[in-house]
C-alpha cells in the first residue's frame, strides 16, 4: 500500500503511539519508553485488557505463587510509566493509515498523528447471538465468569463452550454455585486434556454434549435455557439462573477494515516472525494478531517484537 507524506510541524507527531493497554500494549510501551521514543499509550473501553476480568494467573513466569489478572496489570503500568510512557483516555473512532504521519481521531473530535503505531487492541468475547441474550445481558447472562460468577453463589447456573476459556471458566464458577452444567455443540472438546482432566473430575460440573441453547427464558431475570440436541433434534429445558457465554474471541480490527490484511477470521497478518503489517510503521501484537497461543506471555513477546520493530523502522528513517 502506498502513503504519502503530509506537512505536520515535527512537534505534533508522535514517535510511537500503541493502541491498547493489555501485556502486549504495555511491554511494547516498556520497550519503546527505555528506547527514549516517550510512546503514548491510547488506552480503550477496557484499560488492562482481558487480564484484568482475569483472577489468577498462575502460568506467567517469575510468579511462583501466581498473582492476580488485575494487579499484574497494575504492575505493567506502573512498569510502562516509570520509563516515561504517557497514557490518553479516550476510544479511537478512526485510523488513517493512508498517509504518513499516521492520524488517529478519537471520540472527544481529538487527534494524534505518529511516525508508527503499534495495534495491540486484543480480541473480545463472542456471543450466541440470541435475541434475549443482549436482553437479559447483567441480569443472568455473562460473558465474564470472573467479573459475575460471585453473584451466583449457591445457584443452578450454565456456561456454553468446549475450549480452554469455558473449561477455566467452568471451574472458576463452581467456587461459587451450587452447579455448573457446561453445554457443548459437539461430541468432544477442543481444550487442553489437562483442563478436560479437571473440568470432568469436578464433581460440580454436569457436560451435555451435542447440544445447542436455542433460547433464554425469563422476563427480568434468567429463568432457564431451551436446549436442542443437535443428533437427535430433541428440544429439553434446563432450569438455571445464570448463562455464562465462552464460545471465543472476535479480535478488535473492525477500524482497520480495509486498510491492513486480516485472516478469514479478522486476525491482522503480520509478516512472519515480526510484527510488521503490510503498511511500513504499522505493526501488530497481541491476540489481535493471534489466533493460535492467545497468552498473556506470548501477548507480552510479541508487544516486545513491535517495540523493538518499531524502534529500528524510525532509525531506518534517518539512515
Amino acid at each position: 500500500m502506498s502513503t504519502t507524506t503530509s506537512a505536520v510541524t515535527p512537534h505534533d507527531i508522535e514517535n510511537v503511539t500503541i493502541l491498547g493497554t493489555g501485556p502486549a500494549g504495555l511491554t511494547a510501551a516498556i520497550y519503546a519508553a527505555r528506547a527514549n521514543l516517550s510512546p503514548l499509550c491510547v488506552e480503550g473501553t477496557q484499560p488492562g485488557g482481558q487480564l484484568t476480568i482475569t483472577t489468577e494467573v498462575e502460568n506467567f513466569p517469575g510468579f511462583p505463587h501466581g498473582i492476580q489478572g488485575p494487579e499484574m496489570m497494575v504492575n505493567f503500568r506502573q512498569q510502562a510509566e516509570r520509563f516515561g510512557t504517557r497514557f490518553k483516555q479516550g476510544d479511537v473512532q478512526k485510523v488513517d493509515l493512508s498517509k504518513r504521519p499516521f492520524t488517529l481521531t478519537l471520540a472527544d473530535g481529538s487527534e494524534v498523528k505518529t511516525k508508527t503505531l503499534i495495534i495491540s487492541t486484543g480480541a473480545s468475547a463472542k456471543l450466541l447471538g440470541l435475541k434475549n441474550e443482549s436482553r437479559l445481558m447483567g441480569r443472568g447472562v455473562s460473558a465474564c465468569a470472573t467479573c459475575d460468577g460471585f453473584f451466583f453463589r449457591n445457584q443452578d447456573i450454565a456456561i456454553v463452550g468446549g475450549g480452554d476459556t469455558a473449561m477455566e471458566e467452568a471451574n472458576f464458577l463452581t467456587r461459587f454455585a451450587k452447579s455448573v452444567t457446561l453445554i457443548h455443540r459437539r461430541d468432544t472438546f477442543r481444550a487442553s486434556k489437562v483442563m478436560q482432566d479437571r473440568t470432568l473430575r469436578n464433581p460440580k460440573i454436569k457436560v451435555i454434549y451435542d447440544t445447542a441453547v436455542e433460547d433464554i427464558v425469563g422476563e427480568n431475570e434468567v429463568t432457564a435455557l431451551k436446549l436442542k440436541n443437535l443428533k437427535t433434534g430433541v428440544f429439553s429445558d434446563l432450569a438455571v439462573t445464570g448463562l455464562f457465554v465462552a464460545i471465543g474471541h472476535q479480535p478488535n480490527t473492525k477500524l482497520f477494515q480495509n486498510q491492513l490484511p486480516t485472516d478469514e477470521a479478522g486476525y491482522l497478518i503480520v509478516q512472519p516472525g515480526t510484527t510488521k503489517t503490510e503498511i511500513p510503521g504499522v505493526f501488530a501484537a497481541g491476540d489481535v494478531a493471534d489466533h493460535v497461543y492467545r497468552q498473556a506471555i506470548t501477548a507480552a513477546g510479541t508487544g516486545c517484537m513491535a517495540a523493538i520493530d518499531a524502534e529500528r523502522w524510525l532509525e531506518s528513517q534517518h539512515g
